[in-house]
């Protein structure tokens, strides 16, 4: 009666289990890195759209007391707040429009993976955020 060895079937089983860890592994690395990466592109996208509506049109006020944006100036203080922004490596691009009632600004980015670049063959991550902002008048 001959018996068969098992050797070979626990190393292909421990091979198994690592490419399994190192898929979590990547997937929770990776992933984090994007969710923070479009959390910092979102709050860039906001914060210039906020300053995008602070340009508004100031003789439109001074004639009737009627707070609209004037679009040139709106979409220049939105363009110059992202240009202010200190943590940028993500961005790729940024679209700011502006109209008399509201400013939106459309930024781009994307993350490259570190270990999932296996899996994903290489490309990264593409991540768009939209924020709009519109003026108000002071109390």
């Amino acid at each position: 009666m001959s018996r068969r060895s098992d050797h070979g079937f626990v190393t292909l089983w421990v091979l198994g289990l690592a490419m399994v860890l190192l898929f979590v592994g990547g997937l929770a690395l990776d992933l984090w890195r994007a969710f923070s990466e479009r959390r910092a592109i979102a709050a860039m996208a906001d914060a210039a759209a906020v300053a995008g509506a602070s340009g508004i049109d100031e003789g439109a006020f001074r004639r009737d007391g009627t707070v609209v944006l004037d679009p040139g100036r709106a979409e220049a203080l939105a363009y110059r707040n992202l240009d202010a922004q200190s943590d940028r490596r993500s961005l790729t691009g940024a679209v700011a429009v502006a109209r008399p009632e509201s400013v939106t600004v459309t930024a781009r980015g994307e993350v490259a993976f570190t270990l999932l670049r296996v899996f994903m063959r290489g490309e990264p991550l593409a991540i768009s955020v939209t924020a709009t902002a519109d003026p108000r008048a002071s109390p």
